[in-house]
């Protein structure tokens, strides 16, 4: 009895989590076996409309080779802004592909942009008290005369 169902657990897809994050941006990256499809908020990589924005989502993909090819990918991406999903999804793929496929394509993503594989921590400076409109650290202008 217990080994059937151990058969049962081992036909199952391995499916792969991964995630990316830029500025405000979190993406959710889901892999698994299948036939090539990328999808970013249920969207197919290709049509994505902005030629940039499709160009830097296929960065992690072109350096990787057709081994990617094996794999099929949803990518789910909230907050921030269109940049900033479009970074946090390109890494999300990145760190997935590179766990997935391994040898040495973390080295071909680091020597090609590190933020691929690494979060950047960098964050926009609170508003302070006084007059939290203006900005962080902006102060009343003051005259010389």
């Amino acid at each position: 009895m217990a080994a059937a169902k151990t058969e049962k657990t081992a036909e199952k897809p391995k499916i792969l989590l991964t995630i990316g994050k830029r500025k405000k941006a979190i993406a959710r990256a889901r892999f698994k076996p299948g036939s090539g499809m990328i999808r970013i908020n249920s969207i197919p990589i290709e049509m994505v409309e902005n030629e940039m924005m499709r160009l830097r989502l296929q960065e992690p993909l072109i350096i990787a080779g057709d081994a990617w090819k094996r794999f099929d990918a949803k990518v789910n991406v909230k907050g921030g802004g269109t940049t900033g999903q479009v970074d946090a999804a390109r890494q999300a793929i990145a760190r997935g592909l590179v766990e997935l496929l391994g040898g040495n394509l973390r080295q071909q993503y680091m020597a090609y942009d590190r933020n691929l594989l690494v979060f950047d921590p960098r964050r926009t400076e609170p508003h302070k008290p006084p007059r939290s409109s203006q900005g962080p650290r902006r102060y009343k202008q003051r005259s010389k005369r």
